[in-house]
Protein backbone atom coordinates (compact mmCIF):
# COMPACT_ATOMS: atom_id res chain seq x y z
CA UNK A 1 0.00 0.00 0.00
CA UNK A 2 1.21 3.57 -0.18
CA UNK A 3 1.78 5.45 2.21
CA UNK A 4 2.16 9.50 2.32
CA UNK A 5 4.99 11.05 4.48
CA UNK A 6 3.88 12.04 7.88
CA UNK A 7 3.55 16.20 7.56
CA UNK A 8 5.44 16.50 10.78
CA UNK A 9 8.35 14.36 9.83
CA UNK A 10 11.97 16.28 10.04
CA UNK A 11 13.88 14.14 7.77
CA UNK A 12 13.01 10.41 6.50
CA UNK A 13 15.00 8.20 4.36
CA UNK A 14 15.03 8.17 0.16
CA UNK A 15 14.92 5.02 -1.81
CA UNK A 16 15.87 4.18 -5.03
CA UNK A 17 15.12 0.40 -6.49
CA UNK A 18 17.50 -1.47 -8.10
CA UNK A 19 17.50 -3.86 -11.00
CA UNK A 20 15.20 -7.20 -9.80
CA UNK A 21 16.78 -10.26 -9.66
CA UNK A 22 13.86 -12.62 -9.85
CA UNK A 23 12.84 -15.12 -6.95
CA UNK A 24 9.55 -16.91 -8.11
CA UNK A 25 9.49 -19.92 -6.33
CA UNK A 26 9.23 -21.47 -2.84
CA UNK A 27 12.29 -23.59 -3.30
CA UNK A 28 14.46 -19.93 -3.89
CA UNK A 29 12.61 -18.58 -0.60
CA UNK A 30 13.78 -21.53 1.32
CA UNK A 31 17.54 -21.18 -0.06
CA UNK A 32 17.01 -17.56 0.90
CA UNK A 33 16.15 -18.08 4.30
CA UNK A 34 18.83 -20.99 4.74
CA UNK A 35 21.54 -18.10 4.58
CA UNK A 36 22.30 -17.60 7.39
CA UNK A 37 25.60 -18.05 7.75
CA UNK A 38 26.48 -15.52 5.29
CA UNK A 39 24.20 -13.24 7.09
CA UNK A 40 26.03 -13.89 10.34
CA UNK A 41 29.26 -13.46 8.31
CA UNK A 42 28.26 -10.10 6.95
CA UNK A 43 27.05 -9.00 10.41
CA UNK A 44 29.92 -9.82 12.17
CA UNK A 45 31.97 -8.12 9.06
CA UNK A 46 29.86 -4.79 9.82
CA UNK A 47 30.70 -4.80 13.30
CA UNK A 48 34.46 -5.08 12.72
CA UNK A 49 34.57 -2.35 10.34
CA UNK A 50 32.68 -0.37 12.92
CA UNK A 51 35.11 -1.15 15.17
CA UNK A 52 32.94 -3.43 17.62
CA UNK A 53 33.45 -7.11 19.13
CA UNK A 54 30.52 -9.55 18.36
CA UNK A 55 31.38 -13.02 19.95
CA UNK A 56 28.59 -15.14 18.88
CA UNK A 57 25.85 -14.80 16.87
CA UNK A 58 21.84 -16.10 18.25
CA UNK A 59 18.98 -16.13 16.31
CA UNK A 60 16.74 -12.77 17.32
CA UNK A 61 19.56 -10.63 17.73
CA UNK A 62 18.80 -9.46 13.49
CA UNK A 63 16.46 -6.68 14.62
CA UNK A 64 19.29 -5.47 17.20
CA UNK A 65 21.33 -5.46 14.51
CA UNK A 66 19.40 -3.56 11.76
CA UNK A 67 18.73 -0.27 14.56
CA UNK A 68 22.61 -0.86 14.92
CA UNK A 69 23.53 -0.62 11.11
CA UNK A 70 20.60 2.09 10.62
CA UNK A 71 22.26 4.04 12.68
CA UNK A 72 25.59 4.04 11.13
CA UNK A 73 26.91 1.94 14.29
CA UNK A 74 25.27 3.79 17.32
CA UNK A 75 22.95 2.78 19.52
CA UNK A 76 20.18 5.40 18.72
CA UNK A 77 20.04 9.19 17.73
CA UNK A 78 20.57 11.36 20.46
CA UNK A 79 23.59 12.78 22.41
CA UNK A 80 23.81 10.11 25.11
CA UNK A 81 25.10 7.65 22.50
CA UNK A 82 27.69 9.52 20.83
CA UNK A 83 30.71 6.84 21.51
CA UNK A 84 32.20 9.83 23.27
CA UNK A 85 29.35 11.14 25.63
CA UNK A 86 29.61 10.96 29.42
CA UNK A 87 26.16 9.88 30.80
CA UNK A 88 24.80 9.04 34.39
CA UNK A 89 21.43 7.04 34.73
CA UNK A 90 20.07 5.47 31.96
CA UNK A 91 16.60 3.61 32.08
CA UNK A 92 15.40 1.16 28.57
CA UNK A 93 12.21 0.27 29.17
CA UNK A 94 11.10 -2.90 27.78
CA UNK A 95 14.25 -3.91 27.57
CA UNK A 96 13.17 -7.25 26.52
CA UNK A 97 16.38 -9.52 26.83
CA UNK A 98 18.48 -6.54 27.94
CA UNK A 99 20.58 -6.62 25.12
CA UNK A 100 20.31 -2.88 24.25
CA UNK A 101 21.04 -2.18 27.96
CA UNK A 102 23.92 -4.17 28.09
CA UNK A 103 25.59 -3.19 25.09
CA UNK A 104 25.17 0.52 26.26
CA UNK A 105 26.77 -0.32 29.62
CA UNK A 106 29.49 -1.66 28.17
CA UNK A 107 30.15 1.32 26.06
CA UNK A 108 29.53 3.61 28.70
CA UNK A 109 31.16 2.22 32.11
CA UNK A 110 30.54 5.33 33.65
CA UNK A 111 26.73 4.87 33.44
CA UNK A 112 24.30 3.64 35.41
CA UNK A 113 21.84 1.81 33.35
CA UNK A 114 18.46 0.18 34.54
CA UNK A 115 16.30 -2.10 31.99
CA UNK A 116 12.61 -2.50 32.71
CA UNK A 117 10.52 -4.80 31.81
CA UNK A 118 7.57 -6.52 32.61
CA UNK A 119 8.78 -9.95 31.88
CA UNK A 120 11.42 -11.79 33.74
CA UNK A 121 13.51 -12.62 30.36
CA UNK A 122 16.80 -10.40 31.53
CA UNK A 123 20.15 -11.92 32.74
CA UNK A 124 21.60 -11.95 35.95
CA UNK A 125 24.55 -12.98 35.37
CA UNK A 126 26.29 -15.13 32.53
CA UNK A 127 24.86 -18.47 33.51
CA UNK A 128 21.39 -16.92 33.93
CA UNK A 129 21.69 -15.93 30.59
CA UNK A 130 22.51 -19.24 28.81
CA UNK A 131 20.06 -20.71 30.59
CA UNK A 132 17.00 -18.27 29.76
CA UNK A 133 18.56 -18.26 26.05
CA UNK A 134 18.33 -22.12 26.02
CA UNK A 135 14.89 -22.60 28.39
CA UNK A 136 12.92 -19.80 27.16
CA UNK A 137 14.19 -18.83 23.03
CA UNK A 138 15.06 -15.83 24.71
CA UNK A 139 16.91 -13.80 22.01
CA UNK A 140 20.23 -13.17 23.54
CA UNK A 141 23.66 -12.56 23.09
CA UNK A 142 25.16 -15.74 25.75
CA UNK A 143 28.46 -14.71 25.54
CA UNK A 144 28.29 -11.04 26.42
CA UNK A 145 28.57 -10.68 30.33
CA UNK A 146 26.34 -8.50 32.17
CA UNK A 147 28.22 -5.30 32.72
CA UNK A 148 28.36 -4.22 36.37
CA UNK A 149 27.03 -0.81 35.62
CA UNK A 150 23.96 -2.41 34.63
CA UNK A 151 21.14 -3.82 36.29
CA UNK A 152 17.02 -5.32 35.49
CA UNK A 153 13.83 -5.09 36.95
CA UNK A 154 10.50 -6.76 36.82
CA UNK A 155 7.89 -4.05 36.42
CA UNK A 156 5.34 -2.18 34.11
CA UNK A 157 6.20 1.12 32.92
CA UNK A 158 2.26 1.61 32.69
CA UNK A 159 2.23 2.23 36.48
CA UNK A 160 3.91 4.24 38.88
CA UNK A 161 7.53 5.04 38.96
CA UNK A 162 8.85 5.48 42.38
CA UNK A 163 12.06 5.73 41.64
CA UNK A 164 14.68 7.52 44.22
CA UNK A 165 16.72 9.74 41.94
CA UNK A 166 15.45 10.85 38.23
CA UNK A 167 17.75 9.71 34.73
CA UNK A 168 19.89 11.23 32.31
CA UNK A 169 18.67 9.29 29.71
CA UNK A 170 15.37 7.38 29.04
CA UNK A 171 15.19 4.44 25.93
CA UNK A 172 12.28 2.65 24.84
CA UNK A 173 12.46 0.44 21.51
CA UNK A 174 9.56 -1.70 19.60
CA UNK A 175 7.20 -1.04 22.43
CA UNK A 176 3.92 0.11 20.58
CA UNK A 177 1.03 -2.60 21.04
CA UNK A 178 2.13 -2.82 24.73
CA UNK A 179 1.75 0.48 26.13
CA UNK A 180 -1.63 1.45 27.82
CA UNK A 181 -1.64 5.19 27.35
CA UNK A 182 1.04 6.80 25.48
CA UNK A 183 0.88 10.07 26.63
CA UNK A 184 0.95 8.84 30.81
CA UNK A 185 4.19 7.40 29.93
CA UNK A 186 5.44 10.24 27.82
CA UNK A 187 4.75 12.53 31.07
CA UNK A 188 6.17 10.21 33.21
CA UNK A 189 9.37 9.89 31.25
CA UNK A 190 9.54 13.90 31.61
CA UNK A 191 8.69 14.06 35.47
CA UNK A 192 11.81 11.45 35.62
CA UNK A 193 14.60 12.90 33.74
CA UNK A 194 17.10 15.45 35.17
CA UNK A 195 16.99 18.95 33.80
CA UNK A 196 18.46 18.36 30.46
CA UNK A 197 17.83 14.90 29.63
CA UNK A 198 16.69 13.17 26.94
CA UNK A 199 14.02 10.87 25.97
CA UNK A 200 14.25 8.41 22.72
CA UNK A 201 11.79 6.39 21.20
CA UNK A 202 12.37 3.88 18.93
CA UNK A 203 9.15 2.30 17.49
CA UNK A 204 7.53 0.65 14.46
CA UNK A 205 4.10 0.96 13.59
CA UNK A 206 3.29 -2.03 11.45
CA UNK A 207 2.38 -0.43 8.40
CA UNK A 208 4.75 -1.45 5.44
CA UNK A 209 4.17 0.96 2.70
CA UNK A 210 5.77 1.51 -0.80
CA UNK A 211 6.20 4.70 -2.66
CA UNK A 212 5.76 3.57 -6.12
CA UNK A 213 2.44 1.90 -5.27
CA UNK A 214 3.98 -1.91 -6.00
CA UNK A 215 2.17 -2.95 -2.76
CA UNK A 216 -1.42 -2.65 -3.33
CA UNK A 217 -4.19 -3.19 -0.54
CA UNK A 218 -4.95 -6.50 -1.98
CA UNK A 219 -1.56 -8.17 -1.62
CA UNK A 220 -0.98 -10.61 1.00
CA UNK A 221 1.53 -8.62 2.99
CA UNK A 222 -0.39 -5.52 2.98
CA UNK A 223 -3.69 -7.67 4.40
CA UNK A 224 -1.46 -9.36 6.70
CA UNK A 225 -0.41 -6.23 8.29
CA UNK A 226 -4.39 -5.01 8.43
CA UNK A 227 -5.00 -8.01 10.24
CA UNK A 228 -2.48 -7.69 12.39
CA UNK A 229 -2.85 -4.47 13.78
CA UNK A 230 -6.83 -5.38 13.61
CA UNK A 231 -6.17 -7.76 16.01
CA UNK A 232 -3.77 -6.08 18.81
CA UNK A 233 -6.47 -3.11 18.92
CA UNK A 234 -8.95 -6.37 19.65
CA UNK A 235 -6.43 -7.18 22.38
CA UNK A 236 -6.83 -3.64 24.37
CA UNK A 237 -3.42 -2.58 23.12
CA UNK A 238 -3.76 -0.30 19.53
CA UNK A 239 -0.54 0.22 17.63
CA UNK A 240 -0.37 3.83 17.66
CA UNK A 241 0.28 5.99 14.73
CA UNK A 242 4.11 7.14 16.01
CA UNK A 243 4.14 10.52 14.34
CA UNK A 244 1.23 11.77 16.72
CA UNK A 245 3.83 11.24 19.84
CA UNK A 246 5.45 14.70 18.75
CA UNK A 247 3.29 16.37 19.38
CA UNK A 248 2.55 14.62 22.34
CA UNK A 249 6.20 15.00 23.53
CA UNK A 250 6.07 18.99 22.88
CA UNK A 251 2.92 19.19 24.91
CA UNK A 252 4.19 17.85 27.77
CA UNK A 253 6.90 20.47 27.71
CA UNK A 254 10.10 18.53 25.85
CA UNK A 255 12.41 20.61 24.13
CA UNK A 256 14.38 20.12 20.90
CA UNK A 257 11.66 17.00 19.37
CA UNK A 258 12.41 15.62 16.40
CA UNK A 259 10.23 13.19 14.23
CA UNK A 260 13.22 10.97 11.40
CA UNK A 261 11.64 8.10 9.24
CA UNK A 262 13.68 5.24 8.29
CA UNK A 263 12.87 2.81 5.71
CA UNK A 264 13.86 -0.98 6.59
CA UNK A 265 13.35 -2.61 3.08
CA UNK A 266 11.62 -6.43 2.90
CA UNK A 267 14.30 -7.64 0.46
CA UNK A 268 17.40 -6.45 -1.12
CA UNK A 269 15.71 -4.25 -3.71
CA UNK A 270 17.03 -1.15 -3.03
CA UNK A 271 20.19 0.60 -4.82
CA UNK A 272 22.15 1.77 -2.19
CA UNK A 273 24.28 -0.74 -0.36
CA UNK A 274 23.44 0.49 3.19
CA UNK A 275 19.29 -0.46 2.37
CA UNK A 276 20.07 -3.61 0.61
CA UNK A 277 21.79 -4.80 3.15
CA UNK A 278 19.10 -3.87 5.77
CA UNK A 279 16.69 -5.18 3.24
CA UNK A 280 18.69 -8.97 3.41
CA UNK A 281 18.57 -8.63 7.08
CA UNK A 282 15.06 -7.72 7.49
CA UNK A 283 14.14 -10.18 4.89
CA UNK A 284 15.55 -12.85 7.00
CA UNK A 285 14.43 -10.89 10.46
CA UNK A 286 10.69 -11.11 9.31
CA UNK A 287 10.04 -13.89 6.77
CA UNK A 288 11.40 -16.41 8.96
CA UNK A 289 8.70 -15.23 11.84
CA UNK A 290 5.71 -14.51 10.02
CA UNK A 291 3.87 -17.69 10.60
CA UNK A 292 4.43 -17.21 14.40
CA UNK A 293 3.68 -13.39 14.55
CA UNK A 294 0.45 -14.79 12.61
CA UNK A 295 -0.72 -17.58 14.30
CA UNK A 296 -2.34 -15.97 17.65
CA UNK A 297 -4.23 -13.14 16.06
CA UNK A 298 -5.21 -15.00 13.32
CA UNK A 299 -6.76 -18.20 14.84
CA UNK A 300 -8.61 -16.10 18.25
CA UNK A 301 -9.35 -12.77 16.94
CA UNK A 302 -9.99 -13.37 13.17
CA UNK A 303 -11.24 -17.60 13.65
CA UNK A 304 -9.05 -18.78 11.44
CA UNK A 305 -7.59 -22.27 11.42
CA UNK A 306 -3.74 -23.14 11.75
CA UNK A 307 -4.15 -24.70 8.12
CA UNK A 308 -5.12 -21.62 6.74
CA UNK A 309 -2.37 -19.34 8.34
CA UNK A 310 0.07 -21.68 7.02
CA UNK A 311 -1.16 -21.03 3.78
CA UNK A 312 -1.54 -17.23 4.19
CA UNK A 313 1.92 -17.01 5.33
CA UNK A 314 3.09 -18.01 2.05
CA UNK A 315 1.77 -15.33 0.30
CA UNK A 316 3.26 -13.53 2.67
CA UNK A 317 6.77 -14.82 2.31
CA UNK A 318 6.23 -14.38 -1.35
CA UNK A 319 5.36 -10.83 -1.05
CA UNK A 320 8.32 -10.37 1.26
CA UNK A 321 10.92 -11.96 -0.97
CA UNK A 322 9.43 -10.47 -4.23
CA UNK A 323 11.89 -7.66 -5.62
CA UNK A 324 9.30 -5.93 -7.53
CA UNK A 325 7.58 -5.04 -4.60
CA UNK A 326 9.84 -1.97 -3.29
CA UNK A 327 8.14 -2.29 0.12
CA UNK A 328 9.42 -1.34 3.54
CA UNK A 329 8.13 -1.19 7.21
CA UNK A 330 8.56 2.53 8.06
CA UNK A 331 10.70 3.04 11.72
CA UNK A 332 10.83 6.18 13.18
CA UNK A 333 12.88 8.00 15.90
CA UNK A 334 11.02 10.32 17.94
CA UNK A 335 13.32 12.16 20.60
CA UNK A 336 13.10 15.32 23.07
CA UNK A 337 15.02 17.03 25.57
CA UNK A 338 13.47 18.12 29.00
CA UNK A 339 14.58 21.95 29.44
CA UNK A 340 17.11 22.68 31.45
CA UNK A 341 15.32 24.91 33.65
CA UNK A 342 12.09 22.38 34.32
CA UNK A 343 11.62 21.09 37.67
CA UNK A 344 11.72 17.71 38.35
CA UNK A 345 8.54 16.32 40.36
CA UNK A 346 8.83 15.05 44.22
CA UNK A 347 7.43 11.69 42.56
CA UNK A 348 10.77 11.33 41.27
CA UNK A 349 12.98 11.77 44.18
CA UNK A 350 10.78 9.37 46.74
CA UNK A 351 11.91 5.46 47.49
CA UNK A 352 12.77 3.65 44.64
CA UNK A 353 11.14 -0.07 43.58
CA UNK A 354 13.34 -2.83 44.41
CA UNK A 355 16.46 -3.34 41.78
CA UNK A 356 17.71 -6.53 41.09
CA UNK A 357 21.35 -6.50 40.84
CA UNK A 358 23.45 -8.03 38.15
Amino acid sequence: MCQDTPANVDREDQLVADEPVETDSEADLESLLSETTSIKSSMLQYRQENGRTYHKYKDGHMQHEIFYLTWDGKLGVTPPCEPDAKVGRVLDLGTGSGLWAIEFGDLHPEAEVLGMDLSPTQPSDIKAFEAVTQDRSTDCIATHRVPPNVKFEIDDFDEDWLYSQPFDYIHSRIINGGVGDWKKLIKKAYDNLQPGGWFEIQESEFSPAADDGTLPPEKALSRFAVLVRDAVKAFGRPFVEVPTLKDILTEVGFEDVALTRYKWPTNPWPKDPKHKRIGEWNFHNFAGAVETMALAPLTRVHGWTKEEVLVFSAEVRKDLRDPKVHAYFPIYTVVGRKPLKAATPAAATETAPAETSA
